[in-house]
């Protein structure tokens, strides 16, 4: 488990971010690396991200959880079927056990305004349509010290 803690600065800092990767446990570690710059939700809409991860099982099926809690209180659950094993149009599908996905891509989106408070968010990632086998996740908590209104 890395655990990665981001300040983001302004004239004072008013946003921390903690991330932990929380994949299955078991005796093997795992190589994955999520990248975003800048490091300002402030002054910008569109994000340059990347991506380092070598699976340890074949990708033929994968689907994202994304759940967000804000001071205590679920605010947004979001699935998306990323492969399903049939005309999939991300890189990560079909990856074999131990190849390498290093992609690099924009994320785009109007500029958010984030109440004070603490944020809770979790993405998890399943081999299966049941969400009973996680092949990855992330564990972040952004804490807003200010209100930017």
């Amino acid at each position: 488990v890395y655990m990665y803690i981001f300040i983001i600065f302004m004239e004072k800092p008013i946003h921390t971010i903690n991330m932990k990767y929380c994949f299955p446990i078991d005796s093997t570690s795992h190589a994955f690396k999520f990248n975003l710059t800048p490091c300002s939700i402030m002054e910008t809409n569109v994000w340059k991200a990347t991506i380092n991860w070598i699976p340890r099982s074949d990708i033929t099926f994968l689907k994202v959880v994304f759940h967000v809690w804000y001071d205590g209180a679920k605010v947004f659950h979001w699935k998306q079927l990323l492969c399903s094993g049939t005309d999939d149009e991300y890189s990560v599908c079909e990856m074999l056990k131990g190849e390498t996905l290093d992609e690099e891509f924009d994320i785009k989106g109007s500029r958010t305004s984030f109440p004070k408070g603490n944020y809770n968010i979790i993405v998890q990632g399943f081999s299966d349509d049941s969400e009973n086998n996680m092949t990855i996740c992330l564990n972040l908590t952004m804490i807003v010290k200010q209100d930017v209104f």
